[in-house]
């Protein structure tokens, strides 16, 4: 048995052409050009509403107040309890503006992440009073009222009796 000789082209066969440039696919790795961009953008600010940004911006901060707690492995270098403060301050800011919208029914799993974040936060203030671990180095203990402790034998700071501070249970 002799095996087949390779396969050749035979002379009146045409070869394969080349497609002319013009119909050529341009290669996927092309940069987009400055106006293919703005125009990218034009349409995503087309589409988008302030609520999409609102809702978004508070899940941002939910997100980020919950690595600066710190609680979560790997993450204990990140605390930073004023931070904490500020995105659940922020959200709780939002929350309002969300709610006046058709939002307002859908926003349980949003006020269900500030509270735990609330729960959190006030445990960990309270954990130095309590004899619990303190801060980690570069955070800080914000009491709500400027900086300052809380007056000795459990009396409301001054924080506290305006209603600028929230207390857990209240």
């Amino acid at each position: 048995m002799s095996t087949p000789p390779p396969y050749e082209p035979a002379e009146h066969e045409p070869a394969e052409r080349e497609p002319p440039e013009d119909e050529r696919p341009e290669p996927a790795s092309a940069e987009p050009s400055e106006e293919e961009l703005r125009a990218a953008f034009e349409e995503q600010l087309r589409k988008i509403s302030a609520t999409d940004v609102i809702v978004q911006t508070a899940v941002s901060l939910i997100n980020i107040a919950g690595r600066r707690l710190g609680t979560a492995p790997g993450t204990e270098d990140e605390r930073d309890l004023a931070q904490v403060r500020d995105a659940i301050d922020g959200v709780r800011g939002l929350l309002p503006v969300l709610e006046r919208g058709e939002m307002g029914p859908t926003l349980g799993p949003l006020r269900d992440a500030v509270s735990a974040l609330q729960v959190e936060y006030a445990k960990l203030i309270a954990a130095p009073a309590t004899g619990g671990s303190a801060p980690a180095e570069g955070g800080s203990e914000p009491t709500g009222d400027g900086g300052e402790q809380p007056p000795p034998g459990g009396a409301p700071g001054p924080a506290q009796s305006s209603g600028r501070l929230w207390v857990p249970g209240s």
